[in-house]
């Protein structure tokens, strides 16, 4: 299953994410999925979910996925199509260029801090949240 070796690779991103930051452990992980990526998110959740260890061991995984979005080379009309119908929605052209909908990236990571390394106005929640 093409999912296991994805959350594999996401999952050494995270654990290095934490680490450089000093990270107690990681609340949740967001990503972009588009349709175009080959990858299934109910499949990567599940694959997700038996992959997670280290400081991610009890982290969730937050999905979310993007349109297909497609430019037209003939008329340069931008349109969101189905995955499986690459056609300008202006002229009929075939002739089109994706542009988005192939994504597969980490968006965020959600890492607790320990006490010890917290901010110092502790009013506030020593979570942090980081974008990639």
């Amino acid at each position: 299953m093409h999912e296991l070796s994805v959350c594999q690779a996401l999952m050494i991103q995270v654990a290095d994410i934490a680490k450089a930051r000093g990270a107690e452990a990681v609340e949740s992980i967001t990503i972009e999925v588009g349709p175009l990526c080959g990858t299934e998110p109910a499949l990567l959740l599940n694959a997700f979910l038996v992959m997670r260890s280290g400081p991610a061991s009890t982290a969730k995984l937050l999905i979310e996925c993007c349109p297909v979005r497609i430019c037209c080379l003939e008329c340069g009309f931008k349109s969101e199509t189905a995955p499986n119908r690459l056609i300008c929605g202006h002229c009929g052209g075939w002739r089109t260029q994706v542009i988005a909908g192939d994504e597969l990236r980490l968006l965020s990571v959600e890492i607790r801090m320990p006490e010890s390394m917290g901010r110092r106005d502790h009013s506030r929640n020593a979570e942090q949240i980081f974008h990639v």
